[in-house]
């Protein structure tokens, strides 16, 4: 979908395609016909936004046969579909039964994540419709936290280099332009804004910003309004946000909220959880600070979540099941955020609530003002699957998600635009 805002700018709206298994062309286009052409219909809109994910095999045939790119160029047009953008942080398996940190491999310090994103943002000059003004190509923040020695951090900042040369060819060779977008998430080497200023600040801002995903900034704990600026400030780019909610357990000593956690405390994904800094533990005993340089500190212990040397803003753990086990402070009044990315439109089990009015705050502070900060939008909900009660209509509860999303949007100015 698409929408105009007052300055007239065109910004697109659409959903993440990685919530669909996959691994081959003939998954992707099935997956077209069998779900987001039904949610288009269910929108009952003329077109559709799907911000695919193709992991590498399918990347690598399309990059090396053009009748197979063409053929996936002619199902989205065929079913009214469009793509602006792809999501390239899972890089394959992002469907088995385990994922939790291979999702974060190869990282950036490999050879192998650069060349799939640059292959990645080829094949997205040949889907992005013509009258787009760019695409955009989203990545992992450059690895989990550790290991990452300094070899390795010099090698992938040698790596952003090359990328941003790499975008540049492409852009000469095809006249179309695409940026990168590094998402920060919770335990990786970036997970905050002030770490996206320190690791990624300098870098080509024509080429290279943050993909902003909400859930992960609301686990967190992080204000909207200073997030935004802190990056303005330091010249990043919001490339593309994912339009995603936590899930929160507003007092996580009441034992119906930790049953209804237990209950989302799911082996395929990691489920990183947070709560503001200054809670004590639940023996009494204050939670472990971190050490020097913002590292964690065994089991339990805070991620890193500020520059080096500065007190982490909030504690951790790395997944869910190591919170409720002991291993994350817990007292009235401090809140737990976790990474499971909750549906936009529905509320949790009762008493956990979703972050969807931090998501308000996101999308005002980035399409509120006179001129727009992002003008690609994806609804990335993949966990519907691992939901304690999977929908029965998949396409049903996408379209309800986008239409919360586009009654958001028609709520800070923007029209939506129907040709």
């Amino acid at each position: 979908m698409r929408f105009r805002h007052p300055d007239g700018t065109t910004v697109h709206l659409g959903y993440c395609s990685n919530v669909h298994q996959a691994e081959d062309l003939d998954g992707v286009v099935s997956q077209l016909a069998r779900y987001a052409e039904p949610v288009r219909q269910r929108l009952g809109v003329d077109r559709l936004g799907v911000g695919l994910w193709l992991a590498r095999d399918v990347v690598s045939e399309l990059v090396g046969d053009e009748r197979a790119l063409r053929r996936l160029s002619d199902e989205l047009a065929a079913r009214g579909l469009e793509t602006v953008t792809l999501n390239a942080f899972p890089y394959a398996g992002f469907h088995r039964e385990v994922v939790k940190k291979d999702v974060y491999l190869p990282d950036w310090a490999d050879e192998a994540r650069l060349r799939y994103t640059l292959d990645c943002a080829r094949v997205l000059t040949a889907l992005l419709p013509e009258d787009a003004e760019r695409g955009s190509v989203s990545t992992l923040p450059l690895a989990w936290r550790e290991p990452w020695p300094t070899e390795r951090a010099d090698a992938a900042r040698h790596a952003l280099d090359r990328l941003a040369a790499g975008l540049a060819t492409i852009e000469v060779e095809t006249g179309r332009r695409i940026r990168v977008g590094f998402e920060p998430e919770p335990g990786c080497v970036v997970e905050t804004t002030a770490q996206a200023v320190r690791h990624l600040g300098g870098l080509d801002p024509d080429r290279l910003g943050i993909c902003l995903d909400a859930c992960h900034l609301a686990v967190g704990f992080e204000e909207p309004a200073a997030a935004l600026d802190r990056l303005a400030k330091a010249g990043l780019p919001v490339v593309k946000l994912q339009a995603s909610c936590a899930v929160e357990a507003a007092d996580p000593t009441d034992p119906a909220a930790r049953a209804a956690l237990r209950r989302l405390a799911e082996p395929r994904f990691l489920h990183q959880t947070r709560t503001p800094r200054g809670a004590e533990s639940p023996s009494g005993m204050p939670a472990t600070p971190p050490a020097p340089g913002g590292e964690a500190r065994g089991p339990g212990a805070p991620t890193p979540a500020g520059p080096p040397g500065t007190d982490a803003p909030v504690l951790g753990t790395d997944d869910l099941a190591d919170a409720l086990d002991g291993g994350l402070p817990c007292a009235p009044g401090r809140p737990w955020r976790t990474h499971f990315h909750a549906p936009l439109h529905a509320a949790p089990e009762p008493p956990l609530r979703t972050t969807a009015g931090h998501l308000a705050d996101v999308l005002t502070g980035l399409l509120g003002g006179p001129t727009p900060r992002c003008d690609h939008i994806e609804v990335e909900t993949y966990t519907w699957s691992v939901l304690p009660e999977p929908p029965t209509d998949l396409p049903g509860g996408i379209a309800a998600e986008l239409a919360w999303a586009r009654d958001r949007l028609t709520g800070v100015g923007l029209k939506e635009d129907p040709s």
